[in-house]
């Protein structure tokens, strides 16, 4: 999942946002007295690592990323990541318990509350998230499409992520439903796993 959903499905625990947020810079075990982390945050490490396990493996997830093979290839998966936070940033945009912009706001000032936990490289990412409003343009085609470019753009390989919008809106009811699906079932695994994950309180 990409960056709203694993914000999302950290609750409102700051210390496993900011884990959860700076998981893909974390290598090996987060436990690791060189990365200097927190129980909590070693927590939000392995939720993050958790969810993206129960994702890859997800049938719903699987069938969008066949869908979206033959332009994206290997990169399919990250697409996929993309699309759904699209379509969890348009639920969250029209629920009146989680509002987009109301979360939104709290993870940025989470962020900035504890700029100093994050590592060369995720300080960076959420420099750009909050100044070009990342979550907020989820909700958007044009938001999505903008995203993608800027990832094609980081890959060391030709992508199809800069016209993987051109899939995106083709079969934009297939992936809606592939996501309406799946997510229930995350949030439900994601709050199984919290209650087992070393070093969570």
């Amino acid at each position: 999942m990409n960056i709203l959903a694993h914000a999302y499905l950290s609750g409102r625990h700051e210390s496993l946002i900011i884990g959860n947020f700076i998981a893909d810079f974390i290598k090996g075990n987060p436990a690791n007295p060189r990365h200097g982390l927190t129980p909590n945050e070693q927590a939000g490490v392995w939720l993050h690592r958790a969810i993206d396990e129960y994702t890859d493996a997800h049938a719903q997830v699987a069938a969008v990323r066949q869908l979206l093979y033959p332009r994206c290839h290997k990169y399919a998966g990250v697409a996929v990541d993309v699309f759904f936070d699209h379509f969890l940033a348009v639920q969250l945009a029209t629920s009146p318990d989680d509002s987009l912009l109301g979360f939104r706001t709290y993870v940025y000032e989470v962020l900035h509350r504890h700029w100093n936990r994050l590592p060369p490289g995720a300080d960076r990412m959420a420099e750009a998230m909050i100044r070009y409003d990342w979550l907020n343009h989820y909700q958007t085609i044009e938001g999505i499409d903008r995203s993608l470019k800027g990832l094609s753009r980081r890959t060391a390989f030709p992508s199809g992520l800069d016209t993987a919008i051109d899939d995106f809106t083709a079969h934009y009811g297939f992936i809606g439903e592939c996501f309406a699906r799946f997510w229930p079932q995350l949030v439900a695994f994601a709050r199984e796993r919290l209650v087992s994950l070393p070093g969570f309180a």
